[in-house]
Protein backbone atom coordinates (compact mmCIF):
# COMPACT_ATOMS: atom_id res chain seq x y z
CA UNK A 1 0.00 0.00 0.00
CA UNK A 2 1.74 3.14 -1.20
CA UNK A 3 1.36 6.11 1.13
CA UNK A 4 1.90 9.83 0.79
CA UNK A 5 4.48 11.46 3.07
CA UNK A 6 3.76 15.17 3.53
CA UNK A 7 5.90 17.92 5.05
CA UNK A 8 4.52 21.42 4.43
CA UNK A 9 4.35 21.69 0.62
CA UNK A 10 6.51 18.64 -0.02
CA UNK A 11 4.99 15.28 -0.97
CA UNK A 12 6.67 11.93 -1.50
CA UNK A 13 5.32 8.50 -2.40
CA UNK A 14 6.75 5.50 -0.58
CA UNK A 15 5.80 1.89 0.09
CA UNK A 16 6.00 0.29 3.54
CA UNK A 17 9.58 -0.75 4.27
CA UNK A 18 11.11 1.84 1.95
CA UNK A 19 13.44 4.68 2.85
CA UNK A 20 13.03 8.39 2.17
CA UNK A 21 16.16 10.51 1.85
CA UNK A 22 15.85 14.29 1.68
CA UNK A 23 17.70 17.35 2.95
CA UNK A 24 15.33 17.08 5.94
CA UNK A 25 16.90 13.78 6.91
CA UNK A 26 16.43 10.07 6.42
CA UNK A 27 13.10 8.43 7.19
CA UNK A 28 12.39 4.69 7.30
CA UNK A 29 8.76 3.84 6.50
CA UNK A 30 7.64 1.00 8.83
CA UNK A 31 6.18 -2.16 7.32
CA UNK A 32 3.04 -1.59 9.40
CA UNK A 33 2.73 2.13 8.63
CA UNK A 34 -0.77 3.53 9.11
CA UNK A 35 -2.25 6.64 7.47
CA UNK A 36 -2.88 9.38 9.99
CA UNK A 37 0.34 8.83 11.87
CA UNK A 38 3.40 11.10 11.92
CA UNK A 39 6.91 9.85 11.19
CA UNK A 40 10.14 11.71 11.89
CA UNK A 41 13.43 11.77 10.02
CA UNK A 42 16.68 11.19 11.89
CA UNK A 43 16.88 14.99 12.12
CA UNK A 44 13.52 15.20 13.85
CA UNK A 45 11.55 16.60 10.89
CA UNK A 46 7.92 15.39 10.92
CA UNK A 47 6.13 13.86 7.93
CA UNK A 48 2.40 13.17 8.00
CA UNK A 49 1.35 9.83 6.54
CA UNK A 50 -1.71 10.07 4.27
CA UNK A 51 -3.60 7.55 2.16
CA UNK A 52 -3.72 8.22 -1.56
CA UNK A 53 -6.91 9.98 -2.63
CA UNK A 54 -8.07 10.84 -6.13
CA UNK A 55 -6.43 14.28 -6.31
CA UNK A 56 -3.17 12.74 -5.09
CA UNK A 57 -3.27 10.26 -7.94
CA UNK A 58 -3.82 13.10 -10.41
CA UNK A 59 -0.76 14.87 -9.03
CA UNK A 60 1.53 11.82 -8.84
CA UNK A 61 0.58 9.59 -11.79
CA UNK A 62 3.27 9.16 -14.41
CA UNK A 63 1.98 11.19 -17.34
CA UNK A 64 1.93 10.39 -21.04
CA UNK A 65 0.10 13.56 -22.01
CA UNK A 66 -2.43 16.00 -20.61
CA UNK A 67 -4.63 13.99 -18.21
CA UNK A 68 -8.33 14.55 -17.72
CA UNK A 69 -8.84 17.18 -15.03
CA UNK A 70 -10.61 16.27 -11.78
CA UNK A 71 -13.42 18.69 -12.64
CA UNK A 72 -14.05 16.76 -15.87
CA UNK A 73 -14.04 13.47 -13.98
CA UNK A 74 -16.60 14.95 -11.60
CA UNK A 75 -18.90 15.87 -14.48
CA UNK A 76 -18.61 12.36 -15.94
CA UNK A 77 -19.48 10.82 -12.58
CA UNK A 78 -22.31 13.24 -11.90
CA UNK A 79 -23.97 13.02 -15.31
CA UNK A 80 -23.69 9.23 -15.72
CA UNK A 81 -24.24 8.21 -12.10
CA UNK A 82 -21.51 5.59 -12.49
CA UNK A 83 -21.02 3.56 -9.34
CA UNK A 84 -20.19 0.24 -7.75
CA UNK A 85 -20.91 -2.75 -9.93
CA UNK A 86 -21.25 -0.81 -13.16
CA UNK A 87 -19.38 -2.05 -16.22
CA UNK A 88 -17.57 0.68 -18.16
CA UNK A 89 -16.01 0.62 -21.62
CA UNK A 90 -13.43 3.39 -21.89
CA UNK A 91 -11.30 4.35 -24.89
CA UNK A 92 -8.37 6.74 -24.90
CA UNK A 93 -6.82 5.71 -21.57
CA UNK A 94 -3.89 8.10 -21.72
CA UNK A 95 -2.48 8.61 -18.24
CA UNK A 96 -5.47 6.73 -16.83
CA UNK A 97 -6.90 9.35 -14.50
CA UNK A 98 -10.54 8.71 -15.50
CA UNK A 99 -10.15 4.92 -15.43
CA UNK A 100 -8.55 5.06 -11.98
CA UNK A 101 -11.26 7.30 -10.56
CA UNK A 102 -13.99 5.04 -11.96
CA UNK A 103 -12.27 1.98 -10.57
CA UNK A 104 -12.03 3.56 -7.13
CA UNK A 105 -15.76 4.30 -7.36
CA UNK A 106 -16.30 0.55 -7.63
CA UNK A 107 -16.90 0.27 -11.38
CA UNK A 108 -15.31 -2.47 -13.49
CA UNK A 109 -13.48 -0.75 -16.34
CA UNK A 110 -12.17 -2.06 -19.65
CA UNK A 111 -10.04 0.68 -21.15
CA UNK A 112 -8.25 0.83 -24.51
CA UNK A 113 -5.06 2.75 -25.26
CA UNK A 114 -3.65 2.68 -28.80
CA UNK A 115 -0.03 3.34 -27.83
CA UNK A 116 1.47 0.20 -26.20
CA UNK A 117 4.01 2.27 -24.25
CA UNK A 118 1.27 4.55 -22.93
CA UNK A 119 -0.79 1.49 -21.99
CA UNK A 120 2.12 0.11 -19.98
CA UNK A 121 2.45 3.40 -18.11
CA UNK A 122 -1.29 3.36 -17.42
CA UNK A 123 -1.01 -0.16 -15.97
CA UNK A 124 1.64 1.10 -13.57
CA UNK A 125 -0.65 3.96 -12.60
CA UNK A 126 -3.47 1.49 -11.92
CA UNK A 127 -1.15 -0.34 -9.53
CA UNK A 128 -0.47 2.92 -7.71
CA UNK A 129 -4.22 3.57 -7.53
CA UNK A 130 -4.76 0.01 -6.23
CA UNK A 131 -7.43 -0.73 -8.86
CA UNK A 132 -5.78 -3.48 -10.94
CA UNK A 133 -8.59 -5.81 -9.89
CA UNK A 134 -11.15 -3.43 -11.42
CA UNK A 135 -9.38 -1.74 -14.33
CA UNK A 136 -8.22 -3.76 -17.33
CA UNK A 137 -5.88 -1.69 -19.52
CA UNK A 138 -5.67 -3.07 -23.05
CA UNK A 139 -3.24 -1.92 -25.72
CA UNK A 140 -5.14 -1.50 -28.97
CA UNK A 141 -7.86 0.32 -30.87
CA UNK A 142 -11.36 -0.08 -29.47
CA UNK A 143 -12.91 0.08 -32.95
CA UNK A 144 -10.74 -2.82 -34.10
CA UNK A 145 -11.67 -4.77 -30.98
CA UNK A 146 -15.33 -4.17 -31.75
CA UNK A 147 -14.92 -5.14 -35.41
CA UNK A 148 -13.16 -8.36 -34.43
CA UNK A 149 -15.79 -9.24 -31.84
CA UNK A 150 -13.34 -9.15 -28.93
CA UNK A 151 -15.94 -7.49 -26.70
CA UNK A 152 -18.96 -9.58 -27.70
CA UNK A 153 -18.83 -11.60 -24.48
CA UNK A 154 -18.42 -8.47 -22.35
CA UNK A 155 -21.09 -6.11 -23.69
CA UNK A 156 -23.45 -4.48 -23.13
CA UNK A 157 -21.94 -1.93 -20.79
CA UNK A 158 -23.55 0.44 -18.31
CA UNK A 159 -21.37 3.40 -19.29
CA UNK A 160 -19.29 4.23 -22.38
CA UNK A 161 -16.58 6.89 -21.98
CA UNK A 162 -14.50 8.14 -24.91
CA UNK A 163 -11.53 10.47 -25.39
CA UNK A 164 -10.37 9.53 -28.89
CA UNK A 165 -10.07 11.08 -32.31
CA UNK A 166 -12.51 8.57 -33.82
CA UNK A 167 -15.11 9.06 -31.09
CA UNK A 168 -17.97 9.82 -33.55
CA UNK A 169 -17.55 6.39 -35.15
CA UNK A 170 -17.74 4.68 -31.75
CA UNK A 171 -20.70 6.84 -30.70
CA UNK A 172 -22.59 5.51 -33.73
CA UNK A 173 -22.28 2.04 -32.22
CA UNK A 174 -23.35 3.10 -28.73
CA UNK A 175 -26.88 1.58 -28.95
CA UNK A 176 -25.29 -1.86 -29.41
CA UNK A 177 -22.75 -1.30 -26.62
CA UNK A 178 -24.98 0.09 -23.86
CA UNK A 179 -27.66 -1.47 -21.70
CA UNK A 180 -31.08 0.16 -21.74
CA UNK A 181 -30.73 3.43 -19.86
CA UNK A 182 -26.94 3.27 -20.14
CA UNK A 183 -24.92 6.47 -20.50
CA UNK A 184 -22.40 7.83 -22.97
CA UNK A 185 -19.78 10.44 -22.02
CA UNK A 186 -17.39 11.85 -24.61
CA UNK A 187 -14.55 14.30 -24.00
CA UNK A 188 -13.11 16.43 -26.80
CA UNK A 189 -10.81 19.47 -26.76
CA UNK A 190 -12.25 20.80 -30.04
CA UNK A 191 -15.62 22.25 -31.01
CA UNK A 192 -15.46 20.77 -34.51
CA UNK A 193 -15.18 17.21 -33.24
CA UNK A 194 -17.82 17.88 -30.60
CA UNK A 195 -20.30 18.82 -33.33
CA UNK A 196 -19.59 15.49 -35.05
CA UNK A 197 -20.08 13.65 -31.77
CA UNK A 198 -23.44 15.32 -31.16
CA UNK A 199 -24.55 14.56 -34.73
CA UNK A 200 -23.52 10.92 -34.36
CA UNK A 201 -25.36 10.58 -31.04
CA UNK A 202 -28.55 12.03 -32.49
CA UNK A 203 -28.34 9.92 -35.63
CA UNK A 204 -27.85 6.82 -33.47
CA UNK A 205 -31.11 7.62 -31.71
CA UNK A 206 -29.60 8.34 -28.32
CA UNK A 207 -31.64 10.45 -25.93
CA UNK A 208 -30.84 13.44 -23.71
CA UNK A 209 -27.89 14.60 -25.85
CA UNK A 210 -26.23 17.61 -24.25
CA UNK A 211 -22.80 19.21 -24.29
CA UNK A 212 -20.98 21.29 -21.68
CA UNK A 213 -17.85 23.38 -21.93
CA UNK A 214 -15.80 22.75 -18.81
CA UNK A 215 -14.58 25.98 -17.27
CA UNK A 216 -13.35 26.51 -13.75
CA UNK A 217 -11.78 29.61 -12.20
CA UNK A 218 -9.83 29.58 -8.96
CA UNK A 219 -10.40 32.55 -6.68
CA UNK A 220 -7.55 34.61 -5.21
CA UNK A 221 -7.95 36.42 -1.88
CA UNK A 222 -5.40 38.89 -0.54
CA UNK A 223 -5.20 42.22 1.27
CA UNK A 224 -5.98 44.17 -1.91
CA UNK A 225 -9.19 42.34 -2.66
CA UNK A 226 -10.71 39.23 -4.18
CA UNK A 227 -10.87 38.19 -7.82
CA UNK A 228 -10.59 35.17 -10.13
CA UNK A 229 -7.02 34.01 -10.56
CA UNK A 230 -5.22 35.08 -13.73
CA UNK A 231 -3.05 31.94 -13.56
CA UNK A 232 -3.88 28.46 -14.77
CA UNK A 233 -6.14 27.11 -17.49
CA UNK A 234 -9.82 27.82 -17.01
CA UNK A 235 -11.06 25.95 -20.10
CA UNK A 236 -10.18 22.31 -20.67
CA UNK A 237 -12.61 20.99 -23.25
CA UNK A 238 -16.13 19.83 -24.06
CA UNK A 239 -18.08 16.95 -22.57
CA UNK A 240 -21.03 15.45 -24.42
CA UNK A 241 -23.48 13.17 -22.65
CA UNK A 242 -26.25 11.00 -24.02
CA UNK A 243 -28.33 8.04 -22.92
CA UNK A 244 -29.68 4.94 -24.55
CA UNK A 245 -33.45 4.92 -24.19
Amino acid sequence: MTVLLVHDDREYLRDPGEELQTDLGVLDVPEDVEPGTTLETHLGEPFEVRPLRGPDLFNHFERTGAPMMPRDVGLVAGHTGVGRGDRVLDAGTGTGVLAAYLGRMGADVTTFERDPDFAEVARGNMELADVTDRVDVRAGDVTEALDEGDLDDESPFDVLTLDTGDAPAVVARAPDLLVGGGFLAVYSPFVEQTREIVAAAREAGLADVETFETIQRRMDFDDRGSRPSTAGVGHTGYLTFARRS
